[in-house]
């Protein structure tokens, strides 16, 4: 049998035994924000295009209480570490590095945007695995800011926060991520896919519930290193923000699908060309799944989950052998459609598969794993889950 990775045990419960054996005290309150896989949409996020996550079970938990003075203490249980900066230390991006970057990220942004933030003891307990490629920085960005808004009873609507913990991870982590993750943490909606338009940040809620189509969404950890901290997202980046450039336009979600080919005659660059190809026909895959849900036929997304791989695979250059054997893999044993998700270079497999046939097709994998001498797959299947939230 495959190796199989649920969520962990009550975190909510195990967060306040963590903060209680930390600081010998009861926490104020306890916040979740989750990690998310995306359904369709890579890298068209900072293009201004379109993605379509949906939150996962597995999430991050903090458990905080306030402070008089501007001085931040944050266990994790992860690292075993703990870490503590002052204000003028928050507020000089950089400063503090590692796992709590992301952490002091978020203390920056708000007192950056003007927020009289609270100075707070914080413990943190996790079940989203990182360097899988589900956003486990935007899920302990999400779950910190809005324990810290609710701490500071700042009065921040939940439609301006992912721009806010955006912000933390470019600036201050110096990660160039787009919006998408941060807005899945926050804003997504159990039973729901988040339609997101990362130009306007409109945002559409969309009915999404594979189990009862009869199906479910496979999740395979590759086990191949998450490395897109690395100068290859920052260079896709740059490629598509150069291209748009040449073409004239504010971002490349402005190329119309049917324009395609007269911008691509624009650009003398093979591996340019390649890249804006990828982004215009994925931003358009979003659409047409959008439109398959709301239709109500989950089945007939596989095709274009499967479409977005290999514009991956060949125009964007971002998978890695052990997802494309993971994808290859669940095709053959019967998945409706394959794609990686998230930034690439590593990360996670989605497979839409019946429900009744997960083990059988996450087995397949492994079997093609070993053949190929990779470290076997973790998997799991995912439903649609909810966004950040305090808990009671």
């Amino acid at each position: 049998m495959a190796e199989r990775g649920e969520p962990g045990a009550d975190l909510a419960t195990q967060v306040i035994r963590v903060f209680e054996r930390q600081y010998g005290e009861t926490p104020a309150g306890r916040w979740a924000a989750p990690g998310r896989v995306n359904l369709i949409g890579e890298h068209t996020d900072y293009n201004d295009g379109f993605v379509l996550p949906f939150a996962l079970p597995q999430r991050t938990v903090v458990a905080a209480t306030p402070v008089d003075e501007p001085l931040w203490t944050v266990w994790s249980e992860q690292t075993g570490e703990r870490i503590t900066f002052d204000g003028e230390q928050a507020d000089k991006p950089g400063h503090v590095t590692g796992w709590g970057s992301y952490v002091a990220g978020v203390v920056w942004a708000l007192r950056d945007a003007g927020h009289p933030v609270p100075g707070a003891r914080l413990a943190i307990a996790s079940d989203v695995p990182p360097g899988a490629g589900l956003s486990s920085s935007a899920a302990l960005e999400s779950a910190v800011l809005t324990a810290l808004a609710d701490l500071g009873r700042l009065g921040l609507p939940v439609e301006a926060r992912p721009a806010l913990a955006q912000r933390a991870e470019n600036v201050y982590a110096g990660m160039p991520c787009g919006v998408m993750d941060q807005a899945a943490s926050i804003r997504c909606r159990a039973g729901h896919a988040l339609f997101l338009d990362c130009r306007s940040l409109d945002l559409e809620h969309i009915p999404f519930d594979p189990a009862a189509a009869g199906l479910a969404v496979l999740v395979i950890d590759s086990r191949a290193p998450h490395r897109h901290v690395t100068g290859e997202y920052a260079a896709r980046r740059a490629a598509c923000e150069s291209a748009a450039r040449a073409l004239g336009v504010p971002a490349l979600r402005d190329v119309p699908l049917d324009g395609l080919a007269a911008a691509l005659d624009r650009l003398d660059d093979d591996v340019v060309r390649r890249r804006v190809r990828h982004v215009v026909t994925e931003n358009q895959r979003v659409l047409e799944t959008v439109a398959l849900l709301r239709a109500g036929d989950v089945t007939a997304i596989g095709p274009l989950m499967t479409a977005s791989h290999v514009s991956m695979r060949d125009d964007f250059e971002i998978t890695v052998p052990e997802v494309d054997t993971a994808v290859a893999a669940a095709l053959s044993a019967g998945a409706y459609g394959a794609r990686m998700t998230g930034g690439g270079f590593g990360g996670c497999v989605l497979a839409l598969v019946d429900a009744d046939r997960a083990e059988t097709v996450a087995d397949a994998v492994t079997a093609a794993y070993v053949d190929h001498g990779f470290t076997p797959p973790v998997w799991f299947t995912a439903a649609p889950g909810a966004g950040a939230t305090a808990l009671s």
